[in-house]
């Protein structure tokens, strides 16, 4: 099978699109740090004010997911199908950096942030710390470059395990939080917040 890990122009590539993001996060004026001054590496407190503000959260395993699931569509879009003939495979990471990348600026908009307070059991959530942000980045980063060292069913297993984990310990994982999103349900909200 034809790897889709990339190549050095493609790792250039990819610096060059995590420095975007960064300036896009900066000309929002996210703050880069939480604002209680210290950066951890571990905060494991969801219903927090520095909750997505360290480095490593609960939310953390959804990133790492999302890694695997890029991996997973450039796969099928570039090598199965051979999308544009195959070519954009060995940029495959800048390109899903890009994504991410995209999905952390929304994230970090006020439509977002008001749409998490609104219909998910994060309150008060006032959107990402810049170290988060990029700590996100990073996580889907490790999830894809994973992708293409472990086989197919490890992957799988490693997503399915990753979503069970975090359901059992916070009541809430990517599954979870993409449907509140989109498709709000009141007995969800109160699942979790009986938590």
């Amino acid at each position: 099978m034809p790897s889709l890990l990339p190549h050095g122009r493609a790792l250039f590539a990819t610096l060059a699109v995590l420095a975007l993001i960064l300036a896009i996060l900066l000309a929002m004026h996210r703050p880069i740090m939480c604002e209680c001054g210290t950066i951890k590496l571990w905060h494991g407190v969801v219903q927090s004010s520095e909750n997505s503000q360290h480095i490593t959260d609960w939310y953390s395993p959804s990133h790492l997911i999302h890694g695997l699931l890029f991996y997973f569509f450039a796969h099928i879009l570039w090598w199965r199908w051979g999308l544009f003939g195959g070519l954009p495979a060995r940029w495959a990471l800048p390109i899903a950096v890009g994504f991410e990348g995209f999905w952390e600026v929304l994230e970090n908009t006020p439509f977002i942030i008001n749409r998490y307070r609104e219909v998910t059991v994060s309150w008060g959530y006032v959107g990402d710390s810049i170290v988060n942000s990029m700590s996100d980045i990073g996580w889907m980063i490790v999830g894809f470059l994973l992708a293409g060292r472990l086989p197919t069913w490890a992957g799988i297993a490693l997503g399915v395990a990753l979503e069970l984990f975090t359901l059992a310990m916070i009541r809430d994982n990517l599954t979870l939080n993409v449907l509140m999103l989109l498709w709000p349900m009141d007995a969800i909200v109160q699942w979790q917040a009986a938590a």
